[in-house]
């Protein structure tokens, strides 16, 4: 167990979001959510399509504010107002489409040093020298792709596995208090979706990282992570600590959802195992 597990790294509190207000297209994504994660915390978080997983993720990262009198602490400092610039100095993040998280026309190095001065002021001192590709080189290294002898590549040629494994060290080679995965694998074809899982899985425990990965997969859900917790209509519904998520299989957890919803579980999508 992480000897800092009893501290807090980020705490949701009332947080509510509602999209086109006082329109026919009104959408109450967030409804008072509550949320404490702790140190060394791996949370994957399911549920259906609008059940505010991602808007939940865009909040922490600081896209949109929430509504009024919700908020967002990062080790105790309240984030909720600071703009997404700001809050990349805290948050690291992987998106679902490989392209997001990289600039194609860009080399690997020149990649990796946008991402370790993200959130930090820039001086004139130049962003590529031989200390920093060093630590390029060791943390590529971990992923086993050989990424690390290939920094002048561009990273349009790389592979869509390729590059969300390059994006997951870009997203955490600034050491950030809170890794978030958003479907980071959803659009991989299913042998490599499984390859960049578990170099997730790594990469997340090598560093010790906080982390949340948002997920349709029920499977990949109770396989990673320490927390399972699970969304419906804007509210948290269900959420399992690791002593009894180990125990669980998808027919329980389907359960647990339908005691905790009062209502069937009907989406299909969710139980697609890759």
């Amino acid at each position: 167990m992480n000897p800092n597990q009893d501290h807090v790294v980020l705490k949701i509190e009332r947080v509510g979001k509602v999209f086109f207000p006082g329109t026919v297209d009104e959408v109450q994504a967030l409804s008072e959510v509550d949320l404490e994660v702790r140190e060394g915390d791996f949370i994957s978080i399911i549920g259906s399509n609008g059940a505010g997983k991602s808007t939940l993720l865009n909040i922490v990262a600081g896209v949109f504010p929430p509504e009024k009198g919700g908020k967002i602490l990062l080790n105790g400092n309240d984030v909720t107002h600071l703009p997404e610039y700001k809050h990349s100095a805290y948050v690291g993040r992987v998106w679902q489409q490989p392209g997001v998280g990289t600039a194609a026309n860009m080399t690997i190095e020149e990649n990796m040093s946008m991402a370790i001065m993200r959130g930090k002021r820039r001086g004139l001192r130049p962003a590529i020298n031989k200390n920093r590709q060093s630590t390029y080189k060791k943390a590529l290294a971990t992923l086993d792709l050989n990424l690390e002898n290939r920094l002048s590549a561009i990273v349009g040629t790389l592979s869509g596995g390729q590059r969300q494994a390059l994006s997951l060290i870009m997203a955490t080679i600034s050491k950030p208090s809170v890794l978030l995965l958003d479907e980071h694998i959803a659009t991989l074809d299913p042998k490599t979706a499984n390859i960049v899982m578990e170099l997730t899985d790594k990469v997340i425990k090598s560093e010790n990282m906080t982390s949340m990965m948002v997920t349709h997969n029920m499977e990949m859900a109770l396989k990673y992570g320490n927390r399972l917790v699970m969304m419906h209509e804007g509210k948290i519904v269900v959420d399992i600590h690791q002593v009894d998520k180990q125990a669980l299989t998808i027919d329980d957890l389907i359960a647990s959802f339908e005691k905790a919803a009062g209502q069937k579980f009907r989406d299909d999508k969710v139980l697609l195992s890759r």
